[in-house]
């Protein structure tokens, strides 16, 4: 269980040069952002029924939205490759894998999203972690690796928007996008899934696309003064 690795994030050293400025998002436009294939409150559907254990319901919802969101890369992984994704990067982030001795990969995109959805793959299918079986019981750790996975998928959803918005917009599948990323943001909030500051570099997109739906302010509902900010260098994660 020891493939997922703890990102860490450094800043950038400052160059002494104006930061370039910050390109139009173009999944911040009005016409695309009002895009969902139902207008169901996710608010009320991510809450926790009283006859569910916490566990389960957490198990349920985790392996549900890795399925979704493989699925959703799969739409625009033949236009996520290593000579247009170099890196695995969200705006002026830059994401690094570290394998099980802790050592720093440098990989592209889609090498990044390969990493994430095989080792995720490997967990949600280890009835020792994900029991399907009665009587079987969740491991003490449960909790701390659903919150990493969470962590990456979050990741993978963010570089959908961030380099293949376009590819979306003209598969027509950006209403499916928004749907699924408002449901995610407002599960992981519910539950304290995600630490803010992780999620704090696509807060303008959640803002928006959550303020109608119910949302909450756990976590990072004060995030996007600091996320403008955030933005004047490349940071490495």
């Amino acid at each position: 269980l020891s493939f997922l690795i703890f990102c860490r994030k450094s800043k950038g050293k400052p160059n002494g040069k104006k930061p370039a400025p910050e390109e139009k998002k173009l999944y911040l436009e009005p016409e695309y952002t009002k895009s969902r294939i139902t207008d169901f409150e996710f608010k009320e559907l991510v809450m926790l029924p009283r006859e569910i254990d916490l566990n389960e319901w957490l198990a349920s919802n985790t392996t549900t939205f890795f399925h979704h969101i493989n699925l959703q890369y799969s739409t625009i992984s033949e236009f996520c490759t290593g000579e247009s994704c170099q890196t695995m990067a969200v705006c002026n982030t830059q994401y690094y894998w570290y394998d099980e001795r802790g050592k720093k990969i440098k990989c592209t995109a889609p090498q990044y999203v390969d990493f994430v959805m095989s080792s995720v793959q490997k967990l949600v299918t280890d009835e020792d972690v994900f029991p399907t079986k009665y009587g079987k019981e969740f491991p003490n750790s449960f909790e701390s690796l659903v919150k990493k996975i969470c962590k990456y998928l979050f990741h993978v959803l963010a570089h959908i928007y961030s380099s293949h918005f376009k590819e979306t917009l003209a598969l027509e599948l950006h209403g499916h996008l928004n749907t699924l990323y408002t449901h995610f943001i407002l599960f992981i909030r519910e539950f304290n899934l995600v630490d803010p500051k992780e999620t704090t570099i696509m807060d303008d997109l959640t803002e928006v696309l959550c303020s109608s739906s119910g949302s909450s302010s756990n976590g990072s509902g004060n995030g996007s003064s600091s996320s403008a900010g955030a933005q004047n260098h490349v940071k490495e994660r």
